[in-house]
């Protein structure tokens, strides 16, 4: 059966302007031409509704070409989805929990102007889920830290300049991390798995088990670097009475071994 564009649309239930812009994407192959009329066929169709199902599980444009065109095999098509969850693990219903960027101002008492300009800085970012778009806990903590920064005295912008110089640096440990999983760990799990089923699993759980690891590792070496860089700031600038405050602070508080470190 042969469809114009107007009726693949609603056969697939999106807008035409949605068909017209994964085509230019690479996404839906080109129609078949009759003059002046684009024809297409049951293989859109399909396709359409193969990119719908991947785009609800929250996997990007980018994934969803590579899974299209064959770059990405089942295995990597888990752990992209593992991926595209969020990190979350075995999770309750897909995009349970998840709040809207007006709820998650509420939630912190945040301006939903504010949140807006977070999102545009790139500083924070939604997740989507199950077709569902929107941010977790771990958004909420972040937000709420953000404000005992500003409660402190630390001006928004200075904030946000900070939050930015993190996010650059951040990166390009990511990256590295990333390769190291790939070389290390991906590889020789697709090498050693008998099958596609076996190697998606592993994957999957071998993500789970370093994501964690990764975060605390690193934060935990952030923290000793943060406590450091701020001894030294007072070694170099403090008197003797804010000196023995921090120590004393920290020789009865859980920053003890850190801070000695």
């Amino acid at each position: 059966m042969r469809y114009r564009v107007d009726e693949l649309a609603a056969k697939v239930g999106v807008r035409v302007d949605t068909v017209r812009f994964y085509q230019t994407k690479g996404l839906l192959p080109p129609p078949e031409r009759d003059g002046r009329i684009a024809w297409y066929c049951e293989d859109h169709v399909d396709r359409l509704g193969r990119i719908l199902d991947l785009k609800g599980k929250g996997f990007s444009l980018t994934s969803i070409k590579r899974l299209l065109s064959g770059d990405l095999d089942a295995a990597d098509e888990a752990l992209v989805n593992a991926l595209a969850g969020g990190g979350g693990g075995h999770s309750g219903a897909a995009g349970a929990g998840l709040l809207s960027a007006t709820e998650l101002a509420g939630r912190t008492g945040l301006s939903p102007a504010l949140v807006a300009i977070l999102e545009d800085e790139g500083l924070l970012r939604p997740v989507e889920r199950g077709g569902v778009t929107g941010y977790g806990p771990a958004d909420v903590r972040a937000l709420e830290a953000g404000i005992a920064l500003l409660e402190s005295g630390i001006p928004l912008e200075e904030l946000l300049a900070l939050a930015r110089a993190h996010d650059g640096s951040m990166r390009g440990t990511a990256e590295h991390a990333v390769e190291l999983f790939h070389n290390f760990v991906r590889a020789p799990i697709r090498e050693s798995a008998s099958s596609e089923v076996e190697a998606a699993q592993r994957l999957i759980d071998a993500f789970y088990a370093m994501l964690p690891a990764a975060t605390a590792l690193i934060g935990h070496h952030f923290r000793v670097v943060l406590l450091q860089a701020a001894q030294a700031r007072l070694e170099l600038d403090g008197d003797n009475s804010e000196m023995e405050a921090i120590r004393a602070k920290a020789e009865h508080g859980p920053l003890e071994a850190t801070w000695r470190a």
